[in-house]
């Protein structure tokens, strides 16, 4: 009901582009009022409500819609528009506003997009641009402690045919916080009634969602992992990161960035053109189209 009396200033506040006083407006709100409000906007205006909500906040009212409200929501953060309006914040009201989407709502997204539909998006999840965060796939396999090897396995043969990796099973608490990750192997060879509490050893190596591509190149030379999980800053797993796509991307982009001025030069054209924003643009589209294909490449059929 006060969602909707507060209905005009909100959109007044959408117009003025004033996302700080909008985002105040929320703060003290419970999560299942602004909930409520979301539900009562526009598709494009639900984004913009929900992304400049604090963190916390915003994870909570997402738990509080419905699973077609979430789609819904998540769907309308690949329209151009919406991240056209967001875009318009200078670059200290992105940084105090467009804080890290909730690790549930993320997964979501990467998983429901497509990937010229993530392209779009991923403005919207608050990664800066060169992040790991930019370069995810939500494949994975997720367990938790108290279960027995038994239903692990179960639970592979049911939901593993899309993963990227079985190599590796990532071990979560009740609200996703990544706690730790166990070979495949462990799993083969212990009792099926088993605990995975009575064997997981606690040490584990995790990506977090704004590391730089390149020391995520460190990571994987220093471990020897094929693929390695993504957390937020909570620690709550997000989605996966596999190696041989991420050095693709990452030589492609150094080649590009180097050569481009060059081969415009060689046209006739100013090589101002190939600017920073510019070669970013080319690399994130050319560079999730490598990662990608070089990831199926990979892993399709991979067990052990």
């Amino acid at each position: 009901m006060v969602g909707k009396i507060l209905q005009p200033e909100i959109r007044s506040l959408i117009d003025a582009r004033d996302f700080g006083a909008l985002r105040e407006i929320f703060r003290e709100w419970p999560p299942a009022d602004v909930a409520e409000v979301i539900l009562d906007m526009p598709e494009d205006e639900q984004v913009i409500i929900f992304r400049v909500l604090p963190n916390a906040l915003a994870a909570d009212v997402f738990e509080y819609l419905d699973v077609e409200a979430q789609q819904k929501l998540l769907r309308a953060m690949a329209h151009e528009q919406v991240v056209g309006i967001l875009n318009e914040m200078s670059p200290e009201d992105r940084t105090a506003l467009l804080e890290e989407m909730p690790s549930a709502a993320a997964r979501q997204l990467i998983k429901l997009l497509t990937p010229e539909e993530r392209r779009v998006a991923h403005a919207l999840l608050g990664y800066p641009e060169g992040s790991i965060g930019r370069l995810m796939t939500p494949d994975f396999i997720a367990v938790h402690d108290d279960w027995t090897v038994r239903e692990v396995l179960d639970h592979v043969r049911e939901f593993g045919h899309d993963s990227e990796t079985l190599n590796v099973i990532y071990v979560v608490d009740e609200r996703g916080k990544l706690i730790d990750d166990l070979r495949m192997r462990e799993f083969l060879l212990r009792p099926l009634e088993a605990k995975v509490s009575d064997f997981r050893d606690r040490l584990f190596v995790a990506l977090k969602v704004n590391d730089s591509q390149g020391e995520a190149l460190n990571a994987f030379r220093k471990y020897d992992r094929q693929a390695l999980p993504v957390v937020d800053s909570y620690h709550w797993l997000v989605a996966l990161t596999v190696d041989s796509a991420l050095v693709g991307v990452v030589l492609w982009g150094t080649i590009s960035g180097a050569m481009l001025p060059f081969l415009l030069r060689r046209l006739g054209l100013d090589p101002a053109t190939s600017s920073a924003p510019f070669v970013a643009t080319l690399v994130d589209v050319t560079g999730l189209l490598i990662y990608f294909n070089v990831a199926l490449f990979i892993l399709r059929g991979t067990l052990l």
